[in-house]
């Protein structure tokens, strides 16, 4: 982890003081948010869904991905430092590194829910409400991403994501 905190060591670091919020759900940044210390929690629609103190955690990768405000807050429980990479798609273009740490962490969420739903399927099997979980397990395994429409041209015709 501390290769990655090398590969961002010129960017600037933010201070948070405990019980700070350093994400709002429904905010719009476009920004990456890199733990270097302290400890979070992520909580969506008032309910706490993870704790962190991983340096190098990455947090609002979704919505800087997609585009979209961001799904859930991230607020301090200790005093923490963070790198703020306002923009995020140009920044994991420009480090491969950065852009490699992000896919294995999201392929390490994915493949959480994946045996999360794959063991739930096992818990009811034979229940008819389970076809949204077959629906959510073909979605996860076979969806193709979506072209990202930006206020300029589609990601068909950016010649920046070709690249």
């Amino acid at each position: 982890m501390s290769a990655l905190l090398d590969v961002l060591k010129d960017h600037p670091v933010h201070d948070y003081a405990a019980g700070q919020t350093v994400i709002e759900q429904n905010d719009a940044t476009g920004a990456l948010y890199i733990l270097i210390t302290g400890s979070v929690e992520i909580v969506k629609d008032d309910i706490l869904v993870a704790k962190s103190a991983e340096p190098g955690a990455i947090f609002g990768d979704l919505a800087a991905l997609l585009g979209v405000p961001h799904t859930a807050s991230v607020r301090t429980l200790v005093p923490s430092t963070f790198h703020i990479l306002p923009d995020a798609r140009t920044i994991l273009r420009d480090h491969p590194r950065l852009c490699l740490h992000l896919c294995e962490v999201l392929a390490t969420r994915l493949d959480s829910v994946n045996k999360y739903l794959v063991d739930v399927k096992k818990q009811f099997v034979g229940h008819d409400h389970l076809s949204m979980v077959d629906q959510v397990l073909d979605t996860l395994m076979h969806r193709h991403p979506r072209p990202r429409i930006t206020p300029r041209a589609s990601t068909l015709q950016d010649p920046e994501v070709l690249d």
